[in-house]
């Protein structure tokens, strides 16, 4: 009879931890263009499209990065709390709450202050928005103790209504010929672009930024070793006199904070008003865990693995229009990088035995 015993693994090198990733990496793929075969795509033919679509051209690349934009500054404050084992599920609601509270502070303030006041305001209402909402399931749980991934998850359904209530009640325009729309930003509100593109330069900043201190704080700051210590060692954390409660909150404000700044660079850089919740964020709150766990939960890689997952969005676009796919398809490709990145991550960290009749057979 076969039996699995699984044992923590003491150490594994760079090289291997790297290998681990690759091949968490390829077997996903490989998974993928079977369900594109099901579908009756060429599996190559489909991939060629895709990544073709976004860094094929120069209008490709320039969309991949703008859409790389909010996956990079959510994705770092996600690599964050998941470093504490605190699963942040809700960061799409927290960049729609971002985006509310943005779009408040530019409508009303905007006509009155120029574009160097105006910015930074918006900029620091998002990231209000965004963390007094991911402050309310880090409460929950200490609280009351509530799982942060169910609470997390609802408050994305609650946001989106919130925000949907708002475009078609109070804040609708009368402008915009009935459709459920607020008004326009005022011009000293709305972000400068690079020409040629819809690349909006302050949040790009911002998010490059961002992601570096992040860094700087989790390896080299006595607050980002309690945020490591709780992540690995919850018994050890409290033995040593870490505050669980302050650490969780502050690191589910920075989370949501961050992502808040992404829902303010998408509506004060692309759209210039509010309008339905499916159209300010491309499932970015949830692209942005995969872009967190393939940069191994540091905030830095998140440039290079949010350009990666924005590269699929584009190219996701390109095989809907070229092959006739469902935008379901993303989604699904998406998911299942995920669930083979986490596999990967598991053998990372633990060895498994199976065992036949009491004697080991295959080690991994």
């Amino acid at each position: 009879m076969l039996h699995f015993k699984v044992s923590d693994r003491e150490q594994i090198s760079a090289v291997g931890s790297f290998l681990t990733l690759v091949l968490a990496l390829a077997a996903g793929m490989v998974v993928i263009g079977f369900i594109f075969l099901l579908c009756g795509v060429n599996p190559l033919f489909a991939f060629k499209k895709i990544f073709s679509g976004s860094f094929g051209s120069i209008y490709g690349f320039k969309e991949t990065i703008t859409k790389s934009i909010p996956l990079i500054l959510i994705g770092g404050g996600l690599a964050l709390v998941f470093k504490a084992k605190f699963w942040n599920i809700g960061a799409e609601s927290q960049l729609l709450m971002g985006a509310i509270f943005g779009t408040w502070v530019g409508l009303n303030w905007g006509p009155a202050l120029p574009a160097p006041l105006i910015v930074p305001l918006m900029f620091l209402a998002g990231f209000i928005g965004g963390a007094l909402w991911g402050l309310i399931p880090a409460i929950l749980k200490l609280r009351f103790a509530i799982n942060e991934v169910i609470s997390t998850l609802m408050l994305n359904y609650i946001c989106a209504e919130f925000l949907t209530l708002l475009i078609v009640g109070p804040w609708k325009s009368p402008k915009k010929f009935g459709f459920p729309y607020t008004d326009d930003l005022p011009a000293s509100a709305i972000l400068s672009l690079i020409p040629g593109s819809r690349i909006h330069v302050p949040t790009l900043l911002l998010a490059v930024v961002a992601v570096v201190v992040l860094t700087i704080v989790i390896y080299k700051t006595r607050f980002g070793y309690e945020v490591r210590v709780i992540g690995e060692n919850p018994d050890a954390a409290k033995y040593a006199g870490i505050d669980f409660s302050r650490t969780t909150m502050l690191i589910m404000v920075l989370s949501g904070g961050m992502a808040g700044l992404a829902g303010v660079g998408e509506v004060a850089g692309i759209h210039h008003y509010l309008s339905y919740p499916d159209s300010i964020s491309s499932g970015y709150g949830f692209t942005a865990i995969i872009v967190a766990w393939l940069a191994k939960l540091n905030p830095i890689y998140t440039i290079f693995s949010g350009i990666f997952f924005a590269g699929i969005l584009v190219g996701g676009d390109a095989i809907q229009i070229s092959l006739g796919l469902p935008a379901a398809t993303v989604d699904i490709f998406n998911g299942t990088l995920l669930i083979f990145l986490i596999t990967g991550d598991f053998f990372t960290k633990n060895k498994v035995r199976v065992l036949f009749g009491g004697k080991g057979l295959i080690h991994g």
